[in-house]
């Protein structure tokens, strides 16, 4: 065997599963189970984004998800992938998802301790033109007895008990985290194992980089203009970098630092990002990997994402996270 070969076989000898870390470091079977599901639905969902020019999945499904954003053909795909998934695997109880209405009741004879909300294809208004997309989660153990219900995930964020994304781009990153730091394991897809990668920090000298919809500037408050206007002045200003796939700009606020936001607005007083599914599992990544995720100003008070009280399962917040150094100049400017 060539000296290459020998120490390429070495080093897969040492190559740490996803499956295999999250056994020995939670020692939760059911938890097991539940990420073994979730990561077979976005192997699948990486797949059928590779596929989506030769198996016609680009395009429209023709329909309106649950929170009024058009459903493209990748949308439904995606959604089935997951359900489908997450309810055989026997360990949920309730799933909330971006494209469905209600909350889906597993039967009883499938039913187990978690609750989980996703948004199964992120991102996806830009698939058509080749944009990285991703999968976000959030997970709950059930607070509830008898039948599941709305009760067991309508909860703050603190009480989560994993949460993550999978990112479909040049490579395929998922990252999650129980509590405990973030992890990162990336698709080794001669193997099909998401494979560790490491923990993942955000730099103690971050990028000065600011991303956000700076298409809506004249609708935001006059703080969030203020702190985009500062992001920009001085000798030094600020790159901009905004991908719109809420799942990539996260992803590299993580690696590389800087703040991405999308706050309230004159045309949604919430902001346009969901708490369960978007808000919440990004907010614990970036507190877990050293960084702040806050609201801005949201119902007459700045705070914490993580202390939001949802509403209804697709309720709505702001949302600016990022490096303690840039959250901390644009939150100065309520004061």
């Amino acid at each position: 065997m060539a000296a290459m070969d020998v120490e390429n076989v070495e080093k897969d000898v040492d190559k740490r599963t996803l499956s295999s870390f999250i056994m020995s470091e939670t020692k939760d079977l059911e938890m097991t189970i539940l990420m073994n599901a979730v990561q077979l639905s976005c192997k699948l969902i990486a797949r059928a984004c590779r596929k989506a020019g030769v198996a016609s999945l680009y395009g429209l499904a023709g329909t309106e998800n649950a929170s009024g954003d058009d459903v493209k053909k990748l949308d439904v795909l995606s959604n089935e992938i997951m359900v489908n998934a997450l309810t055989n695997s026997c360990v949920c109880a309730l799933l909330v998802s971006e494209e469905e209405e209600d909350p889906i009741v597993v039967p009883a004879n499938k039913r187990g301790k978690y609750c989980v909300a996703f948004d199964p294809l992120d991102g996806s208004s830009n698939i058509d033109c080749n944009v990285s997309t991703g999968t976000i989660f959030s997970v709950y153990a059930r607070s509830t007895a008898g039948e599941p219900s709305i009760a067991d995930i309508l909860r703050p964020g603190t009480e989560m008990v994993a949460a993550g994304y999978c990112m479909y781009g040049s490579a395929t990153d998922f990252v999650v985290s129980f509590g405990d730091g973030v992890h990162r394991f990336t698709l080794d897809d001669s193997v099909g194992e998401f494979c560790y990668f490491g923990q993942l920090k955000i730099p103690e000298k971050p990028k000065t980089i600011y991303s956000c919809n700076e298409g809506n500037y004249s609708l935001w408050d006059k703080e969030i203009q203020e702190a985009t206007d500062a992001f920009k002045a001085g000798p030094k200003p600020y790159s901009a970098r905004y991908v719109g796939s809420m799942v990539s700009d996260v992803h590299r606020t993580l690696l590389y630092g800087g703040v991405f936001y999308y706050p309230a607005d004159k045309k949604s007083a919430k902001g346009k990002l969901r708490v369960l599914y978007e808000g919440y599992p990004m907010a614990l990544l970036t507190e877990q990997a050293g960084g702040v995720a806050s609201t801005g100003r949201f119902r007459g008070k700045v705070g914490r994402i993580m202390d939001v009280v949802p509403e209804n399962i697709h309720d709505r917040c702001p949302i600016i996270m990022g490096c303690p150094r840039d959250v901390a100049m644009i939150l100065s400017k309520y004061n």
